[in-house]
């Protein structure tokens, strides 16, 4: 008999946890547990069988995130979420990326992607020896300080702590006895914090990440496999990186010998700082001439300025990796639009023959819709269009196959006559 408070569910609404769904909403419940938000709870049938524990929410129609199925853990053995439990789930996450990521020229990558490491609720980047921790609902602040100490556990040596502010007026984050402060998380007090920005190796290219004041955890990481694509395709081509950030595609492209590479982002100390993790690589005398430009605009105003019928002004390669369009299912109309024009776009100012590699991040847009989108884009351009690639996120952003929605960044290598 567990020993956690009790959600108890509608009659024959148990389904989708028999299928491992971690997720459980209000309209599923019959009764409510008599526990505070976040607490972990255990999940119960109309017939009495306990289906698996999970993180409580009050605040969310997410009444429940489960992180631990019923049929994956010895019955004869009474069921405790302790700091070993959590502990061997942030080893397990581990052991795949140790396995069949790390290596000596790559020392960046994603240790928890939450559903996808059956570890609802939180997502932690690996910088070198720094950690960026999202928590993203009460029941992982509540114990933020296991997920802390298991990230030491494998050899970490910082931690820094990020809590968005609507995470926090949503989720009541830093209203109860487990109240942690954001920031930087030191096994002692008296250990330094490296200075930002952190340099890292991803495939042998160094790249500056500043943990503290970058975008999302600093870097994004997710785009490690399509960039080495990248690469393999931009001999002798001239590249346009759309949305470059701090041009983690910029640097890809130079390595595989573009012949002028321009990275265009909104934000000017993106700009800058693309500039710095070009130097960073090819600043020496021994490095090919990088015939690098950064520059500071709206991208969708920079496309439009571009000719649409001279080749010499155009790109062999155009890059189109924007910000989540799409934050929940309410924006998808406006937000479709965006992509259609943004592919439209790219579609127009690519020389014939060239390729577009276009992105969505966006959770809310599928897979389909997102091809429905780009044809819609095509035709509207007028070209000739057809798919080479199609991409998608890395090994350390796993989707747990029972939760498809975890699957969120969906691409396509399009060439263009």
């Amino acid at each position: 008999m567990t020993s956690y408070p009790i959600l108890l569910l509608k009659k024959n609404r148990e389904k989708s946890i028999l299928n491992q769904h971690p997720w459980i909403f209000s309209g599923a419940v019959q009764k409510m547990p008599k526990a505070e938000n976040g607490e972990i709870i255990a999940v119960q049938d109309a017939t009495g069988r306990i289906l698996g524990y999970g993180f409580f929410d009050t605040n969310s129609q997410i009444t429940c995130r489960i992180f631990e199925f019923t049929r994956f853990h010895n019955k004869k053995i009474e069921f405790v979420a302790d700091e070993k439990y959590f502990h061997q789930k942030i080893k397990n996450a581990y052991n795949l990326r140790k396995d069949f990521l790390l290596n000596s020229s790559t020392n960046a990558y994603r240790l928890l992607h939450a559903e996808g490491d059956f570890f609802s609720g939180v997502i932690v980047d690996i910088y070198d020896n720094v950690a960026s921790v999202q928590l993203l609902i009460k029941g992982t602040e509540r114990i933020a300080e296991y997920i802390f100490s298991g990230i030491r556990a494998i050899g970490i040596e910082y931690i820094y702590l990020h809590i968005k502010e609507s995470t926090k007026n949503i989720e009541g984050f830093g209203d109860s006895k487990s109240q942690i402060k954001q920031g930087w998380q030191l096994e002692k007090q008296e250990t330094q914090i490296p200075l930002m920005p952190v340099q890292i190796l991803e495939n042998n290219l160094k790249f500056k990440v500043d943990v503290v004041d970058g975008q999302k955890t600093g870097f994004f990481i997710d785009q490690r496999e399509n960039r080495e694509l990248v690469k393999q395709y931009s001999k002798n081509k001239s590249v346009l990186n759309c949305f470059g950030y701090t041009g983690g595609f910029s640097v890809y492209a130079i390595e595989g010998g573009a012949k002028n590479v321009v990275s265009v982002d909104i934000s000017k100390d993106a700009t800058d700082e693309a500039n710095q993790n070009v130097a960073l690589n090819f600043d020496s005398l021994l490095r090919k001439n990088t015939n690098h430009e950064a520059i500071a605009q709206d991208c969708f105003e920079y496309l439009k300025a571009l000719p649409n019928n001279n080749e010499e002004k155009q790109f062999d390669i155009i890059i189109l990796d924007p910000p989540a369009f799409a934050k929940n299912k309410r924006s998808l109309p406006k937000a479709s639009r965006g992509y259609i024009n943004l592919n439209e776009l790219g579609f127009k100012k690519v020389k014939s023959g060239g390729l577009v590699f276009t992105f969505s991040c966006s959770g809310s847009v599928s897979k389909d819709l997102f091809r429905k989108l780009v044809f819609t884009a095509a035709s509207e351009a007028g070209r000739k269009v057809r798919i080479v690639h199609q991409l998608t996120q890395p090994l350390d952003h796993p989707v747990n196959i029972y939760h498809p929605e975890g699957e969120y960044l969906k691409g396509l290598v399009l060439q263009v006559e």
